[in-house]
């Protein structure tokens, strides 16, 4: 096969630039780390941010969060009209370390709802930082959810 100049350096250059992704891709996916008094920090965003050495688990929004037993109604629309759930949460550095559910609804498939919801809702929140809850469908009730969310709202208000 004859070669021409211009197609052996399109051959070269397109080599290269093979070259060239493969070694950046190569980069792209390692943890980098720094060293000296930031070693440990990873650079990778896609990384945790660094936590607290008092707790490990608590996010920096969650750590400026006094520890407590706070209380709040929340409220939600459900197909019956306007409805309200009591939530009582105690925090333990930003960490909800004990939930208590008091269903108010109004009609009676809400109560039954609420009374489902806070049946379950220990298990999807206790341990996890108040701030990072975004609770949804718990133990077959979908709509408790935001009624909940609005007073955890209420709470993290309440606690800084």
């Amino acid at each position: 096969m004859l070669r021409t100049p211009g197609a052996v350096r399109t051959s070269a250059l397109i080599g290269i630039g093979v070259a060239a992704i493969a070694a950046l891709s190569g980069c792209a996916t390692g943890d980098l780390t720094k060293s000296g008094s930031d070693a440990g920090s990873s650079t990778n965003p896609s990384a945790p941010a660094a936590q607290s050495q008092a707790d490990p688990g608590a996010s920096p929004a969650a750590t400026a969060l006094k520890d407590g037993t706070y209380s709040a109604d929340g409220t939600y629309t459900s197909p019956g009209g306007q409805e309200s759930i009591g939530v009582t949460v105690t925090l333990k550095g930003g960490v909800v370390s004990d939930v208590k559910v008091v269903p108010k609804g109004e009609n009676p498939t809400a109560k039954q709802f609420e009374t489902q919801f806070a049946s379950g809702i220990a298990g999807q929140v206790v341990g996890k930082n108040i701030s990072d809850l975004n609770v949804g469908t718990v133990s077959g009730s979908s709509l408790t959810g935001a009624g909940f969310n609005d007073a955890i709202n209420n709470i993290i208000s309440q606690a800084k």
